[in-house]
């Protein structure tokens, strides 16, 4: 205690990130503590309340206390991240798990304070494989490390789509990068804290070593001359960003519920397959996120966002908007920049009732500007 509140008093850190934080909870015995004290004073205590305490809510000995962090806590959700790597993996009956990561993680954070904002939302981190790696390796490469490949994660949820490691094939190396966006992408379209890991936004890669810790060279070293190499996908993440901070709605301290709250003609969200049907959450790979805009103080645009972890393309009903007003085009993960993200001033009024989705890939609707004609100004 006394050392946080040194760093925070005269160093003036931000905050603290707790590695392996879960062990705080433990007694002298390692065993679990029901209310800790260190965790609780750390929480309450006055010189640190007003900086950010975040824990990695998992320890070495097996303790996984993802969501049990009391109060003002925020967490790494690990579960966040299987989720969503199991669902672009491709995975069956992962989809229902998507939504729920997409909404905040009422599972874990419900009566929270500070509500979604306790999660922080990752699909990499410094341990295990970066981002691009994630898509390119089935099976960790660690003999480096001079432990014959045995140390290290073993359940990466990764894929290779068709070669381990790097390949000279178009198509794998078109699927990895739309992979990569579709990450990204709804790592920055969920609520909550997203955080990603420094070179993502350009592809470095680690060679398949998931446990760089030993490696003071290149394994461990940020390459960048990555970033001219990759800046598409430089780009792609800088668009993100802005569009997330452009749409209060998608970092907000609510979750959405799907429900109708009083005073309001439609749901906060509402969930679709690609017939336009509730989806079976078990079974679809395709999902439909119809998000209402004034639900926001401040009226935010209306959005439709699809993901389709199918390899195959699909014809998907796009649902109108509640607001009434014509769909923009702003995100197709399958098309090649600047098509892939279409920055504020450069999107198109969408006027269609269909649009196919093609294979593992994202699209993102927002409301523009324009009122929809009603069938009868239609007629």
């Amino acid at each position: 205690m006394d050392c946080l509140r040194y760093w925070a008093i005269e160093i003036g850190v931000d905050g603290f990130r707790f590695d392996l934080a879960a062990i705080l909870g433990r007694d002298q015995e390692g065993r679990i503590l029901e209310n800790a004290p260190i965790i609780e004073h750390i929480e309450q205590d006055p010189i640190l309340r007003h900086v950010k305490i975040i824990a990695e809510a998992w320890d070495a000995a097996g303790a996984y206390k993802v969501g049990d962090f009391p109060g003002r806590w925020k967490e790494w959700n690990g579960r966040y991240r299987d989720d969503i790597r199991r669902f672009w993996r491709g995975d069956k009956g992962c989809a229902g798990h998507l939504a729920t990561r997409l909404c905040g993680s009422v599972d874990l954070y419900a009566g929270s304070e500070n509500g979604p904002c306790r999660s922080i939302n990752f699909v990499t981190c410094h341990d295990g494989f970066t981002l691009n790696d994630l898509v390119s390796y089935n099976e960790k490469h660690n003999t480096a490390n001079g432990e014959n490949n045995k140390d290290g994660e073993n359940y990466n949820i990764s894929c290779n789509y068709g070669a381990e490691g790097p390949t000279d094939s178009p198509e794998i190396n078109a699927l990895r990068l739309r992979q990569a966006k579709n990450f990204m992408a709804t790592l920055f379209l969920s609520q909550g804290v997203p955080m990603i890991t420094s070179g993502d936004e350009f592809l470095r890669t680690k060679k398949g070593n998931n446990n760089t810790y030993c490696q003071d060279n290149e394994l461990s070293w940020i390459d960048w001359r990555l970033l001219e190499k990759n800046r598409g996908m430089f780009r792609f993440t800088k668009e993100m960003i802005a569009f997330r901070k452009a749409h209060p709605m998608l970092s907000g301290n609510r979750f959405f519920h799907g429900d109708i709250m009083e005073g309001y003609s439609a749901p906060d969200i509402s969930w679709y397959d690609a017939q336009g049907d509730y989806p079976d959450w078990d079974k679809e790979k395709l999902i439909v996120a119809l998000l209402n805009g004034e639900y926001e103080k401040e009226r935010d645009d209306d959005m439709c966002i699809i993901f389709n972890a199918n390899r195959k393309g699909m014809d998907c009903i796009v649902p109108p908007s509640p607001s009434g007003y014509l769909w923009e085009l702003v995100i197709d993960t399958f098309l090649e920049e600047p098509l892939d993200i279409r920055e504020l001033g450069k999107r198109e009024i969408w006027q269609g009732s269909r649009y196919h989705v093609q294979g593992f890939s994202t699209v993102v609707f927002v409301s523009g500007k324009e009122k929809a004609l009603s069938k009868k100004q239609q007629n």
